[in-house]
């Protein structure tokens, strides 16, 4: 590099893009959200000496895998814990989207699983959104558990996630992670599935070699050392009021609740082979499950992540922190699931990446208490120097893929 420009967040100050897909080398690799401070370094996407990202070698490794056999290993997981007496067996975690959609259904009706249905609810749930939620479980019938939490708590956890981390998501993020866990240790419940592992999308290959999912995604030691939204929770307690109750909420269960306890927290996507636009098709035949009548803010689909209506801020915040947005990790899926070229992909990357989400921008102002104008100036200061310059009086991006 010509400059030694600021990479901030631990982010590598060169930017690559695999030559298989779209996706750069500054997605940081998902982790466990409450520990997500504004200085901690992110493990990012890692990319092979021929210029590949973890996330398409993964996609060459699906080919290979023997999955009937994988099957035949979920069925004997299945059978050890069916229940036949009137209660639960397992938890399907979701909110009717198309993958939880699919999960759940396949679980009850091909393999004859109890599931109970469980839903950390959308921040603002858009119309097409509650309208699938409750489709899944009219058409598709399933029982369902809703936590429908502390609104007014939820509203400052989000704006302080945005002050503090420009990641308007990570309130709800953690709900979501550690709801179904904590309802299976209540209800004695001994299987939770969730769908894909993040090794689909860019995380180490190495963690979808097997389908547990790693026990500290919902398992916690103390209190005392960590941060939600940014902030530590001591200090939650004290300037901001919020009671352990509050917290709670947001956290995974103790150590030591699991203790004796028989839960276990799989990826179906493990065994069985994952693809979101089979999973889509699917969710509309079985479940009801409708596209957004128009293209999604941000992106050329009209399929994926319909729910909230926050979610377009989630993934334009991406594209200002890291130079990531929602048409690249769309193009990415389906590039690697053979659905687009990556000219294609390039293609969609250029005219929709970054696209602001205007929709909902003055709803969710209102709902989490903050000025637009404040919002807009939050992006300005979290651009990173090694991303982002100024052509006049708009910003633009050093590098694009190409």
């Amino acid at each position: 590099m010509s400059e030694n420009l600021e990479a901030r967040y631990g982010l590598p100050s060169e930017v690559r893009f695999c030559r298989r897909c779209v996706m750069s080398n500054q997605r940081p690799c998902s982790s466990v959200e409450f520990k997500h401070t504004k200085d901690q370094k992110h493990r990012t996407l890692h990319f092979d000496d021929e210029g590949i990202c973890d996330a398409c070698r993964y996609a060459e490794q699906k080919e290979r895998i023997d999955w009937k056999q994988r099957e035949e290993q979920l069925l004997r997981l299945l059978d050890r814990h069916r229940r036949n007496d009137g209660h639960y067996d397992c938890i399907a975690p979701g909110s009717g989207g198309k993958d939880s959609a699919y999960a759940a259904h396949l679980l009850k009706y091909k393999y004859g699983m109890h599931p109970l249905t469980v839903t950390w609810p959308p921040i603002l749930y858009t119309d097409i959104g509650l309208k699938n939620f409750r489709n899944w479980l009219y058409v598709g019938g399933f029982d369902n558990l809703s936590f429908n939490y502390n609104a007014r708590n939820h509203a400052l956890l989000t704006r302080l996630a945005i002050e503090n981390l420009l990641h308007p998501f990570q309130p709800f993020i953690l709900g979501q992670k550690n709801l179904a866990p904590k309802m299976a240790l209540r209800y004695k419940i001994p299987l939770v599935f969730y769908g894909e592992n993040e090794a689909e999308y860019g995380n180490p290959v190495s963690d979808n070699a097997a389908s547990l999912r790693d026990k500290s995604y919902h398992t916690m030691k103390g209190l005392n050392d960590l941060t939600i939204s940014g902030v530590p929770v001591p200090r939650l307690m004290d300037e901001y009021k919020l009671t352990l109750n509050d917290i709670l909420t947001y956290l995974p269960a103790q150590a030591e609740e699991y203790e004796g306890a028989q839960v276990e927290v799989h990826y179906l996507g493990y065994y069985l082979k994952w693809t979101p636009q089979e999973a889509y098709y699917y969710a509309v035949e079985h479940t009801g499950f409708q596209a957004n009548p128009v293209r999604t803010e941000g992106t050329f689909t009209k399929y994926s992540s319909l729910d909230d209506r926050i979610d377009g801020f989630h993934y334009y915040t991406t594209y200002i922190k890291f130079g990531i947005g929602r048409a690249t990790y769309d193009a990415s899926h389906e590039i690697r699931t053979r659905h687009l070229t990556r000219e294609e992909g390039v293609a969609l990357v250029h005219r929709f990446d970054g696209e602001f989400p205007k929709k909902y921008f003055q709803e969710v102002m209102d709902y989490i208490g903050m000025k637009p104008e404040r919002f807009l100036e939050l992006c300005d200061q979290f651009r990173s120097p090694h991303l982002w310059k100024r052509d006049g009086d708009q910003w633009v991006l050093r590098h694009r893929v190409s």
